[in-house]
Formats: structure tokens, C-alpha cells, sequence
């Protein structure tokens, strides 16, 4: 069984094995095709069924999976000519958060986001996705290169949270984090965020404030990650389900107390089983709202975003 498989996915995991099986039987009996089409009806229905009552700790871990979608993929699937942009002017390039300009239906846009990587060589390349200063320092740069150029910004979230090392301390990680909070609380253009996999922490929240701020139907968002929470409350990081439970962390939460405004519909079984199916509701989506953004004059857009800020949590 694939290591990939998470703890409640086995019972479609075992349909899935008997499916591989007759298959390979059934090049040298084609009689077993119908019983083939009877499994895969079988796996579909056991798959929604299962993914229509996940608990709200079940979806970290869709949000968590290793296959998911990441920025890059996005990239390669919803927009043209994308050309990546390096450095943040003053110590390195952080390459946990990708940058660059893009077209969108013709549209010239920036886009920011996390990058996780898949390999072992690429994750360590990646930091696993959590940005150091100079990642969240490269992000303020290119906004600010949008908003000179009246660009859209997209920012794709997915990260555990930013580097928490030592060398992030150093170099000035809560500064860099409080810095483009207020970047993009007053920055001159549209900003579009769309929360892809895991949202965690300040690394997440770093380019995270929008005029218009989507989720994908498994993904999460939180000021602390679970296991963090369950620490801190109960000094115990198993109680990190209670703790999922307890901070709604969930697409579907987060839409009923107003931290996000839209839900985008994943595959049945999670984005990671269709990269195309998710990025075409992405574009959709971007499209959509970009075009309402559109209508606002620019004094419109900041009180906007101002009024969205003060009503969270009220």
C-alpha cells in the first residue's frame, strides 16, 4: 500500500488494489472487465462517501498530503509566460517563495506564493516551504513592483509556517512578517489570495491580507498550527485533533466567520487527484473576481480592504 495513502483513505485503498489486480488478470481474460467497471463504481461512491464527512482534522492532513498541488503547479496550469523574479535586494534569494510576473487571459499579473518541493534534494532546496526573512523580503519587493506597474498581485498560500531557526531571528523574521502586513493592508492594487494547502502562522498570514482571500475546499488557515495549539494549551501536542477542532481551521469554518470569502471546489478525494480539474476552478475564480475588484476606483478598493480587516472576528 502506498505510503501516501492517509489512515482513512485504506478502505478505498483496498478497492484500488483489487482494481490494479484485475487488471492485470484481465489481459489475458477480458471477461473480467465488467466486474473491473463494478469495483471503479464501488471507489468512487466509497470515495465521496468518505469525503463528504471528513473531520476537521482529516482535512489537515488532505491539506498536509505530499501530492498536492503546489505553486509551481498552479503556475504551469493557469497562467502564460510566467518569468520568476530572484532576491530580495539585500541578503539572498529565499527560493521557499517563488515570485515572478505572468499573464492571466492576456493580463499581466504577479504572482507569490509557497513552494514545498517534491523530492528530498528539492524540499531541503525548498526549506519544506517555510520562507526565511528574505523570502517574505523578496514578497514585498515584488508587490511593491506590482503596485508601481498597477498589476494584480495572486499570492498562493501553503506552508507550515516560516523558518523558525535561529538564522530567521537573526536576520529579522517577525520584522519582515510585520512589514508586509502593512504592505498589503495599503498597497495600490488588487490583491487576490487563494489559500491552496496548509495556511499556517505568520508565514501564511505574510501574504495573506487581500481584497479577496479564497480556500480550496480541504485547505486550512490558522494563527498556529495544531500541533502548536495543543502544546501550548494542554502541553501536549497529541491533542492536536481537539485542537484542529477547536480553532476551525477548516474551508468551511473559516467561511462562516468571515476569515475567508470564498470556497474553491476540489476533486472528489483531494487536489492531489486532479491537478488540472483544481486549477481550472482556481483561474475560474481569479477571473471572476478580478473582474469585480475591477470596478472599485482605488479610494473604493482601500477602505474596502480596510472595512474587510476591522469586521474579522467582530
Amino acid at each position: 500500500m502506498s505510503i501516501n495513502i492517509l489512515d482513512f483513505e485504506k478502505p478505498i485503498a483496498e478497492v484500488t488494489e483489487k482494481i490494479e489486480a484485475l487488471k492485470l488478470a484481465a489481459s489475458d481474460n477480458p471477461e473480467l472487465f465488467p466486474q473491473i467497471d463494478k469495483l471503479k463504481s464501488e471507489q468512487a461512491a466509497l470515495t465521496k462517501k468518505i469525503y463528504s464527512k471528513l473531520s476537521t482534522w482529516q482535512k489537515v492532513q488532505v491539506a498536509r498530503h505530499p501530492n498536492r498541488p503546489h505553486t509551481l503547479d498552479f503556475i504551469e496550469r493557469i497562467f502564460d509566460e510566467f518569468v520568476e523574479l530572484h532576491g530580495d535586494r539585500q541578503f539572498a534569494d529565499d527560493a521557499s517563495l517563488v515570485g515572478g510576473i505572468a499573464k492571466l487571459e492576456g493580463m499581466p499579473v504577479m504572482i507569490i506564493g509557497h513552494e514545498k518541493g517534491r523530492d528530498t534534494d528539492e524540499k531541503v532546496k525548498r526549506n519544506f516551504g517555510m520562507p526565511h526573512p528574505e523570502g517574505y523580503r523578496k514578497a514585498k519587493r515584488l508587490m511593491k513592483l506590482a503596485e508601481r506597474f498597477n498589476m494584480p498581485v495572486i499570492t498562493f498560500i501553503d506552508t507550515a509556517g516560516a523558518f523558525p531557526g535561529m538564522e530567521g531571528e537573526e536576520r529579522g523574521q517577525s520584522e519582515a512578517i510585520a512589514r508586509n502586513l502593512a504592505v498589503m493592508s495599503s498597497l495600490k492594487t488588487k490583491i487576490l489570495v487563494v489559500v491552496s494547502g496548509e495556511g499556517g502562522s505568520g508565514g501564511a498570514l505574510a501574504i495573506g491580507v487581500g481584497d479577496h482571500i479564497a480556500i480550496l475546499e480541504y485547505g486550512t488557515f490558522s494563527v498556529a498550527s495544531p500541533e502548536a495549539c495543543a502544546s501550548i494549551v494542554w502541553r501536549e501536542s497529541e491533542k492536536a485533533q481537539e485542537a484542529a477542532e477547536a480553532m476551525k481551521v477548516g474551508a468551511h469554518d473559516l467561511k462562516k466567520i468571515g476569515i475567508v470569502d470564498e470556497i474553491i471546489i476540489e476533486p472528489i478525494g483531494g487536489a492531489h487527484q486532479d491537478y488540472d480539474m483544481v486549477s481550472a476552478n482556481i483561474k475560474s475564480s481569479l477571473l471572476i473576481n478580478i473582474a469585480e475588484l475591477s470596478k472599485f476606483s482605488l479610494e473604493e478598493l482601500l477602505q474596502r480592504r480596510y472595512q474587510r480587516l476591522l469586521k474579522i472576528g467582530a
